[in-house]
């Protein structure tokens, strides 16, 4: 009998078996979709009807110019979100997103200006500097919280703190200016095809990680270490050196985030970031990353950052105030963290 399709038989008063009519399993495609992917599912559904109540709301919200914009705003908290991921998965927490990006955007800044030659050649260093920066904040997190030891949280608020500390230090807590680097603008305010060339960066940026997450080690290695790290270790994973790696990883997707909101204020500013990494976190988990460890997706940590960008580009259309934004923006991370506790606990190894 096919396997979609259930059925019993049930004895009468005789004692002899009545057939049952047969019940089919799953429902419809929406329906099994729904079963396998429910956090994502209701993201996507939560987006549409956000994009249909602003469009009603504001004539101008569905102009291609305001939904580029929208995607532009989206775009950091994209490639946040990706590195959180990660994170996430394996159990843990990195607050240093926000002033990180702060950080590694001025350091792409400095070296701009301090490296000679072609105008090709500054802006290469400027943009490997800045990921290498990110990707050197990941690695000291990993080392606090793999091999130290330390509360995730605890580590990375302290790192978060430095980070802020240094871009601040670094500038004398003004901005260094970039408009001389005219092609390296075009990275976060140029447009192909009516789009901001942003998108295409987190696009290209969204399929890595869904191929890291899913189909290597390091993937592999931080969903196992969130559903059970005992047993993962005990399988003879060095629970700790992998750990270390994802850390890393989400301070490289810092550092690119970084390059890119330079490229968009065309200036490396130590004041930008602040409350990005608890919108990212909050996108990660409405998009069903589970802050218990074990689940993750990038398809929604990217659904989930749009729907932050989204509900932002329509109160400013709205006409809400920043500071009601803020209210809105966060009783949403309270809502995610409350889905989160919600969502059936994960099976123990």
């Amino acid at each position: 009998m096919n396997g979609n399709v259930e059925s019993s038989v049930r004895p009468d008063a005789e004692g002899v078996g009545i057939k049952v009519r047969e019940r089919k399993k799953g429902g419809g495609p929406l329906r099994r979709l729904y079963a396998k992917h429910p956090a994502q599912v209701l993201i996507v559904a939560s987006e549409l009807v956000l994009v249909a109540v602003f469009a009603v709301a504001s004539p101008y919200f569905l102009d291609l110019g305001n939904i580029s914009a929208l995607l532009l705003d989206a775009s950091v908290y994209i490639l946040l979100a990706l590195g959180l991921t990660f994170v996430i998965a394996t159990g843990g927490i990195d607050l240093t997103p926000g002033f990180g990006m702060a950080f590694t955007g001025v350091i792409a800044a400095l070296t701009m200006t301090k490296v000679g030659g072609p105008i090709w050649l500054a802006i290469a260093a400027g943009v490997l500097a800045g990921i290498l920066a990110g990707l050197v904040l990941g690695v000291v997190n990993g080392f606090l919280v793999a091999k130290l030891n330390m509360q995730p949280m605890v580590a990375t608020l302290a790192m978060m703190l430095v980070a802020w500390g240094a871009a601040l230090s670094i500038t004398g807590t003004s901005s260094i200016p970039l408009n001389d680097f005219v092609p390296f603008l075009a990275l976060g305010n140029g447009k192909t095809f009516g789009l901001t060339n942003a998108i295409y960066l987190c696009i290209l940026a969204a399929i890595l990680a869904h191929f890291l997450l899913k189909h290597t080690l390091i993937g592999r290695y931080a969903l196992a270490m969130g559903s059970n790290e005992e047993a993962t270790e005990l399988s003879g994973v060095n629970v700790q050196r992998w750990k270390w790696r994802v850390y890393a990883l989400a301070g490289t997707f810092t550092g690119l985030a970084g390059v890119l909101m330079a490229s968009r204020l065309a200036s490396g500013k130590p004041d930008v970031g602040q409350s990005y990494e608890m919108y990212a976190i909050a996108a990660a988990v409405l998009g069903g990353a589970s802050l218990r460890g074990g689940n993750a997706s990038v398809f929604g940590s990217v659904v989930g950052a749009i729907l932050i960008a989204t509900i932002r580009n329509g109160a400013i259309h709205l006409g809400m105030s920043d500071q009601n934004q803020k209210i809105v923006l966060g009783i949403i991370v309270l809502i995610a963290v409350f889905v989160d506790v919600r969502r059936k606990p994960k099976a123990s190894a």
